[in-house]
């Protein structure tokens, strides 16, 4: 394989609210850290060990508007993108990284009876297709397929 993949799927809970920034040419980013956990039983004390594992999530413009109206603290949220590194120097002239997930696709995962929020006024299934009208759209490479010219008997 000569290409290369950078390519996250990640389930977690929203561990703060959506920080949103807004910039002048009207565009905007929303933050936020979502958990991950890993659970498995050590062999030599037979215990359950939990693991937890921060990831900061990145979405831009309208997507990071949907996400701020919608959830919330605790919310279980499905997050697709890639990783990305920032760096840059503190006060100190130290430098320090970043790593950043760079969300493209997003499904909410908790359901209003389960975060426990007040009536948002739009149902999940609605949130998720103005995330992503673009992906359902069939692509222009693919062959028209015309319906009802075909001698199937049923």
């Amino acid at each position: 394989m000569s290409g290369t993949l950078n390519k996250v799927m990640l389930i977690g809970h929203l561990g703060d609210e959506v920080k949103m920034h807004y910039f002048e040419g009207g565009g905007c980013v929303g933050r936020f850290p979502i958990a991950t956990n890993e659970t498995y039983t050590n062999k030599q004390t037979n215990e359950r060990v939990t693991n937890t594992e921060w990831h900061n999530v990145v979405v831009r413009n309208k997507g990071a508007e949907i996400c701020e109206k919608y959830l919330s603290k605790g919310d279980k949220v499905y997050i697709e993108g890639r990783i990305k590194t920032r760096k840059w120097q503190d006060e100190s002239g130290n430098d320090r990284f970043s790593t950043e997930i760079q969300c493209n696709d997003f499904t909410f995962l908790t359901t209003k009876n389960d975060s426990g929020a007040a009536n948002s006024g739009q149902p999940q299934q609605q949130q998720q297709q103005q995330q992503k009208p673009q992906v359902a759209q069939p692509s222009a490479n693919q062959p028209k397929v015309e319906e009802g010219n075909d001698d199937l008997p049923f």
